[in-house]
């Protein structure tokens, strides 16, 4: 079976530039949609720094200039999704939105194009929903951001995705140099989103309890839990200590912990005081640098772990050592 080659991005934000960088890089003709043209050269300018960002680094062989003259930018989406073998859609996290697209992507696209969802967390079988038609062809399809620096991808089928269409998909995202992850159940947030979510729940909630601030929270998950967690999984983690220790620390700490069942109120209080995220100047923390120059410091941060685990990335056991 051959796998798909041809590639329309329907969303020109943050992840679907990262996308056009990867796809490019490894020689996919790559086509980005978005219904404004300022969006687009936005993307534009964006890619190239990313694809500088990576040839500057050693970690992709890419020309910045191809995202000029190797990229297609429109806002015809009919057209840019009428021959392609996959078109990926990252627009946002809105389920009748998605359900609309994908109800036009029926219509517009070829009969026989992989239909995927960049959605962080809504069952896919929802989204399909909106293009029952299609069904078939519908499936999930999440990255991590940055798309160009993490390889790990969630693959998720929903109740009527066809085996075929989860093979494609797993075959694309292999020539794109990416780690397919399978979801065997089509729940909300998956894998990464329900793991990522649990965790900040707890971190509000011991800044909430008062147990510790969040500098030092931030602080104990970066540069302690998190940097372990880049060399080792957490299940090997547990493996390595001991399944017994963690059984009795689990019994021990479960109790303590939240089991709150909606967004912490931590979020509508800076919410209301404008505290937005990095683009207001504040959210947790107080930021007084452009958005791209702090997200540009995180992306150095990651391109370092990767470049420092490059050298392990062959070992393919599960336990590592």
């Amino acid at each position: 079976m051959e796998p798909p080659k041809t590639v329309t991005i329907i969303g020109a934000g943050s992840m679907g530039t990262g996308f056009v960088v990867q796809f490019l890089r490894s020689g996919h003709h790559v086509t980005l949609v978005d219904h404004r043209d300022s969006n687009l050269e936005r993307a534009q300018d964006r890619a190239q720094s990313a694809a500088a960002f990576l040839a500057e680094r050693d970690l992709a062989e890419i020309d910045p200039a191809a995202v000029e003259t190797d990229v297609t930018y429109t806002t015809d989406r009919a057209a840019a999704v009428e021959d392609v073998d996959i078109v990926l859609e990252t627009i946002s996290e809105d389920l009748e939105a998605k359900q609309e697209l994908f109800g036009a992507l029926a219509d517009e696209a070829d009969s026989n194009a992989v239909l995927a969802s960049n959605t962080s967390g809504l069952p896919i079988t929802k989204i399909a929903a909106g293009a029952p038609e299609a069904a078939d062809r519908i499936i999930g399809c999440h990255w991590w951001y940055p798309p160009y620096l993490l390889r790990p991808v969630e693959v998720i089928a929903g109740a009527e995705t066809s085996d075929r269409t989860v093979d494609r998909l797993r075959a694309f995202l292999e020539t794109v140099d990416r780690d397919p992850v399978t979801v065997d159940r089509d729940v909300p947030g998956f894998v990464w989103n329900r793991v990522q979510h649990a965790v900040i729940r707890e971190c509000l909630h011991i800044v909430e309890e008062g147990i510790a601030s969040a500098e030092d929270v931030n602080r104990a998950i970066r540069d302690g839990y998190a940097t372990r967690t880049a060399a080792i999984g957490p299940l090997e983690t547990v493996d390595i200590a001991g399944l017994e220790l963690f059984q009795t620390s689990a019994n021990d700490i479960y109790p303590d912990l939240t089991d709150r069942d909606e967004a912490n109120p931590l979020y509508d209080r800076r919410i209301d005081e404008g505290r937005t995220g990095i683009e207001a100047g504040a959210g947790f923390f107080e930021y007084d640098h452009d958005p791209d120059e702090i997200t540009g410091r995180r992306d150095e941060r990651v391109a370092a772990i990767r470049q420092a685990l490059r050298p392990l990335e062959d070992d393919e056991t599960t336990g590592g050592e």
